[in-house]
């Protein structure tokens, strides 16, 4: 009975598969690497078991970053262009808005003016606020550019995409600086002209998914979920590649206990995800939603020993994820809110039950992910295997006739936001899926 469990604690498919992303260098979408990424993750789910493995194309908004610049004074500040920022150059007096929070916006005036947020909120703020909403006051005051000033230390620029799912290229010319250089140009030039460069190809591209089955046929199925795509400035290694590597790994070890689901899993590796979700998204517009039992979405999975699951409000998620803590005496944490910004809401917004499975670091915010030390060197072997155990059980448990989770009404999704103080924010940002009337 607990044969897999060894199994899974020394196999090294998941391990195997992670350094094979990372070695690309370059997954970002619609890139060359992104596809490699994609087929080498359809191979890896058909070694260790799983059928029909396959990859599906789809059209994308392309876009490949050139050099960027800061011009403040007589110096050039190091920075780095978020994702689909449009290319350009935007000459202005520099504002400092500190954490950028909606107050700070309303509070300043900031209309054709440089803009610089912070990448994380105060302690005391009562939820997290998301770059995109960030760069979308500013656009909605009238901003010329936008400047994204990481919180932690090591001069490293923030990345990060802009753009809305109507209009993928953002209005304003968008940069991440480190917070170092943030500091300086704060203490130096607040208030002075500066010049935000940004240089940018905007182009046509294809990005991909990467599908497989495991268990009985049934019309019914889990999906547990990933995506292959990483920023250009890094191996993306913890984001996501970990992801994608415990999805392998998980379809080892399911594919072991087969007999033992009851309900169909699909695996899914998405493309696309860091420019707005849209492999996600282009999967769920082809979904019957009432198929989908339950979404397992492992998005900042081996990052820290302890798993977290952002459960949606569904009480029968946050028992499962519990019990199955419980029950391997490993601590898990759930949390009851919406999660409105991962591969698994395209699904969860409309109501599909639905994880979004990260785990505990103790750092605020993103930590290295989103900047160039998003390396291998961040993730141990030890915790992919260890989280590979408990999600597999977990996945076993969503698959069994036994386990039941009710499907909710979008409105009530969207009550849940609206309480969180979260729909503000998402309407903003052109996210907000639900009919005002």
């Amino acid at each position: 009975m607990t044969q897999w469990i060894g199994e899974t604690f020394t196999s090294d498919a998941g391990w195997s598969h992670l350094e094979d992303l990372v070695d690309l260098e370059n997954r970002m979408a619609g890139s060359e690497g992104e596809r490699e990424g994609a087929e080498l993750t359809r191979d890896a789910l058909e070694s260790v078991g799983a059928r029909d493995a396959r990859v599906e194309e789809f059209e994308i908004q392309g876009w490949t970053r050139g050099d960027s610049g800061i011009r403040a004074g007589d110096t050039t500040q190091d920075c780095i262009a978020l994702p689909r920022s449009p290319a350009g150059t935007a000459e202005a007096e520099l504002v400092d808005l500190g954490y950028g929070l909606p107050e700070d916006f309303e509070e300043n005036d900031i209309e054709g003016k440089v803009v610089m947020a912070a990448s994380n909120v105060p302690s005391y703020y009562d939820r997290f606020i998301h770059r995109r909403e960030k760069y979308y006051y500013a656009v909605d005051g009238g901003a010329a550019a936008f400047v994204f000033k990481n919180h932690v230390e090591g001069c490293l620029p923030p990345t990060g995409s802009v753009g809305t799912e109507d209009d993928p290229i953002g209005d304003i010319p968008a940069v991440g600086v480190s917070k170092e250089v943030g500091a300086r140009l704060a203490r130096r030039f607040d208030g002075e002209d500066i010049a935000v460069e940004v240089d940018a190809e905007i182009h046509d591209a294809t990005s991909q998914n990467v599908h497989a089955e495991l268990g009985p046929d049934t019309d019914e199925e889990v999906l547990v979920t990933s995506h292959i795509d990483a920023h250009d400035i890094a191996e993306g290694a913890a984001d996501n590649g970990a992801g994608t590597a415990m999805v392998v790994e998980m379809a080892r070890a399911l594919a072991a206990r087969e007999d033992e689901l009851d309900t169909k899993v699909h695996l899914i590796a998405y493309g696309s995800e860091e420019v707005g979700l849209v492999g996600s998204g282009y999967d769920a517009e082809r979904t019957d939603f009432d198929s989908v039992k339950a979404v397992l979405n492992n998005d900042g999975v081996a990052r820290g020993r302890t798993l977290s699951f952002y459960t949606h409000g569904f009480d029968a998620l946050d028992d499962a994820a519990e019990a199955v803590g419980d029950d391997f005496g490993h601590p898990v944490k759930t949390i009851p809110e919406q999660g409105p910004h991962s591969d698994h809401w395209p699904y969860v917004k409309w109501g599909v039950p639905g994880y979004h499975v990260m785990s505990e670091t103790g750092d605020e915010g993103r930590g290295w992910g989103h900047t160039f030390a998003d390396t291998l060197d961040k993730v141990e072997a030890r915790d992919l295997r260890e989280q590979a155990i408990l999600l597999t059980e977990l996945s076993v448990r969503l698959a069994s006739d036994e386990f039941e989770v009710e499907h909710k009404d979008p409105e009530e999704i969207a009550a849940a936001l609206e309480a969180e103080d979260q729909a503000a924010g998402m309407k903003i940002i052109g996210d907000w899926p639900y009919d005002e009337s």
